[in-house]
């Protein structure tokens, strides 16, 4: 499969590419845990169905250090005794936050209220941030069809 875009080919998507890049550092370097943020961005990526995102932060999460055995239990999270209290708490916000239209409420208090209980508020900034910001990475991969198998931890492009 071929991508019917080139993010980095044309002026404006490679200007668009370059601030969006940057959030996604910054999240990096953001106080939210980097194995919550892996967890976040693999269950937002699996909901939407980007494969070339699943790629990539099934990817990383192994690189760091995560398990084989949690990683496949992501889109089973609910059932899965791996998790901690807040990663749990940060998986069920990703979820209502990539699914708002299947809720009349958006994202619910209860939901918000667990998150609030294991992350501070810069903390919750970078939840919120990574759930939107993952969001769109989906949408503009999804659109483009970009391929997805050939990623290689710590070649983020």
């Amino acid at each position: 499969m071929e991508a019917r875009l080139n993010f980095l080919a044309g002026p404006t998507a490679g200007k668009a590419v370059k601030y969006v890049m940057s959030v996604g550092k910054a999240l990096k370097e953001s106080p939210l845990p980097a194995a919550a943020q892996e967890l976040v961005a693999l269950r937002v990526s699996q909901i939407n169905g980007c494969a070339a995102c699943v790629d990539m932060h099934t990817k990383e999460a192994a690189a760091a250090g995560e398990t084989p055995v949690r990683l496949n239990l992501v889109a089973a999270w609910r059932e899965a005794t791996v998790f901690t209290e807040a990663e749990r708490a940060a998986l069920r916000l990703a979820e209502q936050g990539t699914r708002i239209a299947d809720g009349a409420d958006g994202v619910g208090d209860e939901v918000w209220a667990s998150a609030a209980e294991h992350y501070d508020e810069d903390e919750l900034a970078a939840l919120v941030f990574l759930i939107a910001f993952m969001n769109m990475v989906n949408r503009l991969n999804i659109i483009t069809r970009q391929p997805a198998g050939g990623y290689e931890a710590g070649h983020v492009h």
